[in-house]
């Protein structure tokens, strides 16, 4: 019997995802990830904090069955640096020029200034998911670009990219998985006797004098949203120079995701000190941005991790991701777990020059891992 026919399929490269239509994105987007939902990436476009100016360019990759209905799609950029990524590639940049060439524009599919892990390729079938692929190969190709990149990929979907030939990296990043606890002391429980000390000794000292809002939906007002554009400067300022988002970011993020989001603030009387913003996804608890005005010991892990392990607990969720790096985070409960990035060069000497980059450091890498796992602050079992 003779094989059908695949499917007619259109490919395209869009200018952005806010003039899509937003409920056929979000079913192929799955809604258990905010970070690649139609709320979220067109917010980032309306608001400027991509596009003109900061060096993402919005080019999402679509395609689109025989009467023009969107079945699969991917959020992409065409990138002029390598900034807002956590997936650091300067250094293949920088040997990319010294070798005579142009690294940059290059094409980025990723959730952008979001080190979250989730789906890249949002497709409901393999074969429409893998025409992603080969359309950020050809986007790469015809317009001479030195790379693509698709960082954060949830692992399910690293096997489509590894079979389309693309080069693999792996990173650690560190998060909490909820055993089904039943309060934070339980948690509490699980550990070392001198963690379990830390920690309270942390938690208690981190509040003196000190009052904690957490608020969401409906409770969240335009002097809650200022006090977290304080912090946030603050900290980019400090880390990255400059903020990635836009003031009208937030302020599109309390309209459209209020729902989705905690902040959790800390004020000293009336004023407040410090924040942080978690996003809720369907079983997950997103830490992403913290900051503070002032200098208080612990706080940054109260309102970062400890305060995230008790919403997690209280919401029934499985797990808290709280965001790139912070070896930190691992005696606080916080276990190390990798992440996936997936990468094409389009030179053959350049990708092999990367090959052997990401062979050493998938060796460095697995070493670390596996000191990692043995130094967790949980009691042994009998």
């Amino acid at each position: 019997m003779a094989e059908a026919d695949p499917p007619a399929r259109t490919i395209s490269l869009g200018s952005g995802v806010a003039a899509l239509d937003a409920a056929a994105w979000d079913a192929l987007a799955g809604g258990r990830n905010p970070f690649v939902g139609h709320d979220f990436l067109s917010l980032l476009e309306e608001s400027g904090s991509v596009g003109p100016g900061t060096g993402w360019q919005a080019a999402p990759l679509l395609v689109e069955d025989a009467v023009g209905a969107l079945v699969a799609a991917a959020p992409a950029y065409l990138k002029s640096h390598s900034q807002g990524e956590y997936v650091f590639d300067q250094g293949w940049a920088d040997a990319w020029a010294r070798a005579g060439g142009d690294y940059y524009p290059k094409l980025q599919i990723a959730a952008p200034f979001t080190p979250v892990p989730g789906p890249r390729l949002l497709a409901s079938d393999d074969g429409d998911a893998v025409l992603l692929i080969r359309a950020a190969e050809a986007v790469v190709r015809q317009n001479g670009l030195s790379s693509a990149h698709a960082t954060f990929v949830a692992p399910e979907q690293m096997p489509l990219f590894e079979a389309a030939g693309w080069l693999v990296r792996r990173d650690i990043q560190f998060h909490f998985a909820n055993a089904g606890y039943a309060s934070f002391d339980d948690f509490l429980a699980t550990l070392t006797s001198a963690k379990r000390k830390q920690l309270r000794k942390e938690r208690a000292r981190a509040v003196e004098g000190l009052r904690i809002e957490e608020l969401t939906g409906d409770a969240l007002r335009p002097e809650h949203w200022d006090a977290m554009w304080q912090f946030y400067q603050d900290t980019g300022a400090r880390k990255w120079g400059h903020p990635y988002l836009t003031r009208e970011a937030f302020d599109l993020m309390g309209a459209r995701m209020a729902d989705r989001i905690v902040l959790v603030l800390a004020y000293d009387d009336r004023q407040p000190v410090a924040g942080a913003m978690h996003f809720v996804g369907a079983d997950t608890l997103y830490g992403r941005y913290w900051g503070c005005l002032v200098d208080i010991p612990y706080l940054h892990f109260e309102l970062c991790y400890y305060r995230a392990i008790d919403m997690a607990i209280a919401r029934g969720l499985s797990r808290v991701e709280a965001g790139a790096q912070g070896g930190h985070k691992l005696a606080r409960g916080y276990g190390p777990v990798a992440t996936w990035s997936a990468h094409f060069i389009a030179d053959p000497g350049f990708r092999r020059a990367v090959a052997d980059f990401l062979e050493q450091e998938r060796r460095a890498e697995e070493t670390e891992m596996e000191w990692l796992e043995g130094h967790m602050p949980f009691r042994r079992k009998d």
